[in-house]
């Protein structure tokens, strides 16, 4: 009995992630009605709760599909609460990810649940347990933009709409991001179980840099030309313009200077 009860508070929701889902359910109402009369902080709030929401389940994916492929430890580590207290690096999956999309507007691959993998058989099981985060992201950026893609933007309030298409940004660099097959994000930990022991050896020290590695060859302009290419045509893809994704980071942003067209579109 005890034992069972154990089990069943390690997979209890955590009243931090209720209350963060209840700020970004309260500011997207109040972006929606414009309720705060200006949207600025309320677009802020609202933007930067549901990142949050989407880095715990990104990692909620990690831990819930490595639990179903065999390692039974991630219940007692409180990975199934979606608390992101709980997570083994708070600054790496949390604080960062948050800073990043203040002064960048980038989405921050966040990466700290800690998976026993010698308990796991199987290299497609060690595969999906590292794509189930980034395909998180995906599904993320599929349901901010479904109204764009599904043409049913009618009614929908012109600040919510571009505080929708900054939100996506995010998700889609998040999954892009992630899915790079850099040792030390998820893209390489699909591949890794397909390597030879051999050359996942030699690639094991620089799991730690491959992170910096990424956003330091990303300040290369040519690079980083070429990525923002590729992320915008996801995004017009997906129905969202440049303009919409440059306007919801302008409200986000609400201390900087905004531009006038998107302060006059959210004003009619």
């Amino acid at each position: 009995m005890t034992s069972a009860t154990t089990r069943g508070g390690d997979r209890r929701v955590s009243p931090v992630f209720l209350g963060i889902t209840a700020v970004m359910a309260v500011t997207g109402w109040a972006v929606w009605t414009d309720f705060a009369g200006g949207p600025g902080i309320a677009v802020f709030l609202f933007v930067t709760a549901a990142w949050i929401v989407s880095l715990c389940l990104h990692e909620y994916a990690h831990a819930r599909t490595a639990l179903h492929s065999g390692d039974l430890t991630v219940g007692a580590k409180g990975y199934l609460t979606l608390n992101p207290l709980a997570y083994t690096h708070v600054l790496l999956s949390i604080v960062l990810p948050v800073l990043f999309v203040i002064m960048g507007g980038i989405g921050l691959p966040g990466g700290a649940v800690f998976i026993e993998r010698h308990r796991i058989r199987g290299r497609w099981k060690h595969s999906l347990i590292s794509a189930a985060g980034p395909l998180t992201n995906v599904l993320f950026a599929v349901v901010c933009t479904a109204p764009f893609w599904l043409g049913a933007l009618d009614g929908v309030p012109v600040a919510f709409r571009f505080a929708l298409a900054f939100l996506a940004l995010l998700q889609v660099t998040a999954a892009i991001l992630n899915f790079l097959p850099v040792p030390g994000l998820d893209g390489y930990g699909v591949i890794e179980p397909w390597l030879s022991h051999r050359i996942r050896r030699q690639v094991e020290p620089f799991a730690p840099f491959g992170l910096l590695a990424v956003f330091v060859i990303l300040f290369i302009p040519e690079v980083n030309r070429a990525f923002f290419d590729a992320i915008f045509a996801v995004m017009d893809g997906l129905g969202v313009s440049r303009a919409e994704v440059a306007c919801g980071q302008d409200l986000y942003r609400f201390w900087t200077e905004q531009y006038p067209v998107c302060t006059e579109a959210v004003s009619r």
